[in-house]
């Protein structure tokens, strides 16, 4: 690829990739930008305006002599939690920042948007930065995810139970028949190969050992998991790790995120609104808890998220994020790259439990089977659902 063709294509994905984040905000109200429910959610805005952020302090700043920021105090408002860039606002006041204003953040975008297309056709612009403004282009769409997955907890627990956007379509395809595949013991290989962008925390592929074990083709049903709400599974202990006992008693956990019984039937919130449980559809929005007691009830196991990966050209997947039953740990000769983009995944590699897969909130061209997700095992919010092993 001739350096012209390089450019032209970073110039096209990083206008498409930009303009989605903000086709996906399209619908909201001002009001909706602003909402901070809980500490996991973070307000749509501070997604937009942290994006941008990411594409100033990383490329425009070290690479543009004499670069003019849009706003000096944006990076005390908009970095996440990288700590070798400075002070930032804790987590939890991210919905307490009625100012920046949206229309300042969509500003705020134009003008970095503007900054960063005059320096990708500039002699600015070389193979050492190329690296990093993928990274940056795979971190913005990472934060399309999180911003539908936030939008929706943001409206879901509007007692409206507002309609996101009546065209969207959220996953209706019948479950087929559901097998199980078997895999013979031995050595196997996983992890990422090729040329392609892939995260620090995929490298380096290498060898595992499988016992034998047997994978479902398909993800466990709506229906399936009414049953076991229906015979008792969150009072049942027997099902439930320790820690998960307790989170059913704390929370006084009844079903899945999103569920509602109203007048003699289960409903379910979905971007569309507020709509009947359909039985066939993929389970959605359960946390390792609930995934764990199920499998439990059903005399089965979560996969291990290598056992997932080898299955993984054997079935469908990209419906929903597959909890495994892998703790979210480094690959043999895993190394934390210097400064910042070296806490981009590492430093988060205690108390979370590896997901696999996609969801239909995954940006397309997003999805890789070597894609290791992570989250704490009481999270509901995102689009997860179940995978049955033995």
């Amino acid at each position: 690829m001739t350096p012209q063709t390089l450019t032209k294509n970073f110039v096209k994905r990083y206008s498409e990739i930009r303009k989605h984040s903000e086709e996906i905000c399209a619908p909201l109200e001002i009001e909706d930008y602003v909402v901070q429910p809980i500490v996991d959610v973070s307000p749509p805005k501070w997604h937009l305006g942290h994006t941008t952020w990411f594409f100033e302090t990383f490329i425009l700043m070290p690479n543009i002599p004499d670069y003019k920021v849009f706003d000096a105090q944006y990076n005390f408002v908009f970095n996440s939690y990288y700590e070798t860039v400075g002070a930032r606002v804790i987590r939890t006041d991210r919905g307490n920042l009625s100012r920046p204003s949206v229309s300042d953040i969509y500003q705020y975008r134009k003008y970095v948007d503007e900054k960063m297309q005059d320096f990708l056709q500039s002699n600015l612009m070389n193979e050492s930065i190329e690296s990093l403004l993928e990274l940056g282009l795979n971190h913005e769409q990472q934060h399309q995810e999180l911003l539908l997955t936030d939008i929706k907890y943001i409206l879901g627990h509007n007692p409206l139970f507002p309609v996101y956007k009546k065209e969207i379509k959220e996953e209706t395809e019948v479950i087929d028949r559901s097998e199980m595949i078997r895999f013979s013991e031995g050595v196997y290989e996983i992890g990422f190969e090729g040329e392609d962008f892939c995260f620090d925390n995929e490298l380096g592929r290498h060898k595992v050992y499988l016992n034998d074990f047997e994978i479902s083709n398909q993800l466990v049903t709506n229906g399936e998991y009414l049953e076991f709400m229906e015979t008792e599974g969150y009072s049942d202990f027997r099902h439930w790790h320790a820690e998960g006992w307790d989170w059913v008693k704390q929370n006084e956990a009844k079903s899945p995120l999103y569920w509602h019984f109203v007048d003699g039937k289960w409903m379910n919130y979905t971007l569309n609104g507020l709509q009947e449980i359909n039985p066939d559809e993929p389970l959605c929005h359960i946390n390792f808890f609930e995934a764990s007691a199920f499998a439990s009830w059903k005399e089965m196991r979560l996969p291990t998220e290598a056992e997932w990966e080898i299955a993984s050209d054997y079935f469908d997947w990209g419906k929903r994020w597959e909890w495994t039953n892998s703790a979210y740990l480094p690959y043999p000769g895993f190394k934390k790259e210097a400064g910042a983009v070296g806490e981009y995944n590492g430093k988060f590699m205690v108390n979370q439990t590896v997901l696999r897969g996609g969801s239909e909130a995954t940006p397309i061209g997003h999805s890789r089977n070597t894609y290791r997700n992570f989250f704490p095992t009481n999270l509901q919010w995102q689009f997860t659902g179940i995978r049955l092993a033995k």
